[in-house]
């Protein structure tokens, strides 16, 4: 065979007879390892020196793995978006080449969000609980049109959001380092404002940023402190965007009402989080890009990826 291909993105690994027939076009033979989310360093280590090529999940190429698997590794098409567990500037120095899918999953990540937001305003988790406990009781709730959202990272995931915010007639705070387009606050009505105003007066919260050296920690004690009591933060976007400890505190003193979370500082979320204990906290486990339609095409636009660069296109 022509190229060794590690294949650790643990979302592509249960289709891959579907795409045997494309490796076998390129001559590359197919590395399956076990996965658990995703490989770790050690793990990584263990793999490298005679790979050419890798799909990747969230695996942790760190300088240490890029450099025992260089000159041969060529490429890393992660099945996805968000590159931000690779080292870039150690794959820059060492020529790995870093290919993914941008606006990947756009509308399954959009969706969930507002699944989030309805299901904390209408309480529908919790009277469903409680109705299976054979309790008869009214929980009060609210209407999306009485309730703010505050937006933090208009991209393109945070634009989605909005859309579906003011389809239920929601104010829509918005905060991002970049300047939104004029067309787009006229089409949608969103106000954009400091983070500390967002943080003040928004109802629901959501994060929507990618993870890099400004987002790191963006919402930490300070952040909470400045919210409402009623406050929901939502975040399926990365773990590490939120303050871990931070938030556990506001929640558990009450400083914020509750919290929506698809992604964590340490995934798969340890046994031992307090998270697993809260009431006021909806889990799922990193599964908010879930979509047939997405996952689809992502699978071949990685693959179509991968050999574009061992091909040298």
């Amino acid at each position: 065979m022509k190229w060794q291909i590690l294949v650790s993105a643990p979302y592509l690994q249960p289709h891959i007879a579907q795409f045997r027939s494309i490796f076998e076009a390129n001559s590359a033979e197919i590395i399956l390892p076990e996965v658990h989310e995703r490989l770790s360093e050690e793990e990584l280590l263990g793999l490298m020196g005679e790979i050419d090529g890798v799909v990747a999940g969230d695996d942790r190429f760190t300088r240490k793995v890029l450099e025992k698997a260089t000159p041969r590794l060529k490429v890393i098409s992660k099945w996805g978006t968000g590159i931000d567990s690779f080292d870039q500037e150690a794959c820059q120095d060492l020529g790995v080449v870093i290919r993914n899918t941008p606006d990947a999953f756009t509308d399954p990540v959009a969706d969930s969000v507002m699944g989030y937001i309805l299901a904390f305003a209408r309480r529908l988790p919790w009277m469903n609980q409680q109705m299976k406990a054979g309790v008869w009781d009214k929980i009060p709730g609210r209407a999306l049109n009485e309730s703010t959202l505050g937006v933090i990272g208009v991209g393109k995931i945070g634009k989605a959001i909005v859309r579906r915010a003011r389809s239920f007639d929601m104010r829509v705070f918005g905060h991002d380092l970049v300047e939104m387009p004029e067309s787009f606050i006229k089409e949608t009505g969103i106000e954009m404002v400091s983070r500390e105003r967002l943080l003040s007066e928004a109802d629901f919260i959501t994060v929507n940023c990618d993870l890099n050296a400004t987002s790191l920690h963006l919402i930490g004690e300070e952040e909470f402190k400045a919210m409402k009591p009623s406050a929901v933060i939502v975040n399926l976007a990365r773990g590490p965007i939120i303050e871990e400890s931070a938030m556990i505190s506001a929640l558990q003193s009450k400083e914020i009402a509750g919290a929506a979370l698809d992604v964590y500082e340490d995934e798969p979320l340890p046994l031992e989080s307090p998270f697993l204990k809260m009431d006021n906290v909806l889990l799922a486990p990193h599964n908010s890009n879930s979509s047939p339609k997405a996952w689809a095409r992502v699978h071949i636009n990685t693959l179509k990826n991968l050999f574009e660069v061992l091909e040298g296109q």
